[in-house]
């Protein structure tokens, strides 16, 4: 297993603040800013780096034509990449033995994993099933960083 740790330590320094990017069917590449986390993966218990992203986006749609992916971390001049694959777990996107609540679950864990806080959990679980948000989980296949990170 690819160690994930630096990316985790960043994680915390700016609110889980991230640039995913991702492969459009042309090969050119696609980037947004996001939060992100690192969680037990559900089903294995090895650590991925998580988020969650809105149904009907383009970077579900690049993720499920390719499911590579790179993400940064950063805080000041601190960085660190992890590449690898990718599995989507939502509404659209149904994986065995992930039912409604489990996959309800799994959103907030992601979003506390993040750094995220809520104070109407019932609005934010709400929120989520109307945007069919889905659980996007990276297991590192090569992470780096630079040098200050060691």
């Amino acid at each position: 297993m690819t160690d994930i740790s630096a990316f985790s330590e960043l994680v915390a320094l700016d609110h889980g603040l991230c640039v995913l990017s991702t492969a459009r069917r042309d090969g050119s590449v696609q980037s947004s800013v996001i939060n992100a986390g690192v969680m037990p993966h559900p089903r294995t218990g090895e650590p991925v780096v998580a988020l969650v992203a809105a149904g009907g986006t383009r970077k579900l749609d690049h993720l499920r034509a390719d499911p590579r992916a790179t993400i940064v971390v950063r805080a000041g001049w601190r960085w660190v990449t992890v590449e690898g694959d990718t599995e989507i777990i939502g509404p659209d996107d149904p994986q065995p033995g992930v039912d409604g609540e489990a996959l309800r679950l799994l959103l907030r864990n992601i979003f506390q994993a993040a750094g995220g806080t809520h104070d109407d959990w019932d609005t934010y679980d709400r929120v989520m099933a109307e945007e069919r948000r889905a659980a996007v989980l990276i297991t590192a296949r090569r992470v780096y960083s630079n040098p200050t990170n060691g």
